[in-house]
């Protein structure tokens, strides 16, 4: 099957997507995801065979993705399938771009008036939870340490 590599779009998100100031390899990704996806913005690609194409780690790549799907940007359906927001995403005409994004919610549409603000409360919230458990296995560490200190040998 031929599939055309002109693409139509109905919105240029490329300011949206500056304004919301994403880690340089995440910037990276996005751009390798969207020159990878089929019309309709689906992509089939590992995180493995991302982290080779950016030539970056792979743990990069999952922060990477993580930053995206915080920023509704790009999602992840399951392993090696991701989905490009309805607005990033191309379209073989501009009849299929109009009928995605009038399927889109509202709130995940870049053109919200929130939605960078939402970016960065979503990441604060995902630093403030990673920050959490770090606390906790800090915590459950000196627990375990300190009942080890107190057990001795009975002879």
């Amino acid at each position: 099957m031929t599939v055309s590599s002109k693409r139509f779009a109905l919105v240029n998100a490329d300011g949206v997507v500056a304004d919301l100031d994403l880690p340089t390899t995440a910037t990276r990704a996005l751009l390798k995801l969207r020159a990878l996806s089929e019309a309709g913005g689906r992509i089939e690609i590992d995180q493995a065979d991302l982290a080779r194409k950016l030539d970056i780690s792979r743990p990069a790549v999952t922060a990477a993705l993580r930053h995206l799907d915080l920023a509704q940007l790009v999602k992840k359906q399951r392993n090696g399938v991701y989905q490009l927001n309805a607005m990033l995403a191309g379209y073989l005409t501009p009849a299929d771009c109009a009928a995605a994004i009038a399927e889109m919610a509202p709130a995940e549409r870049l053109n919200a008036p929130d939605f960078v603000e939402r970016y960065h409360e979503a990441v604060q919230m995902y630093q403030d939870q990673l920050a959490q458990k770090r606390h906790a296995r800090e915590q459950q560490k000196k627990a375990v340490a300190a009942r080890r200190g107190t057990l001795h040998a009975v002879g």
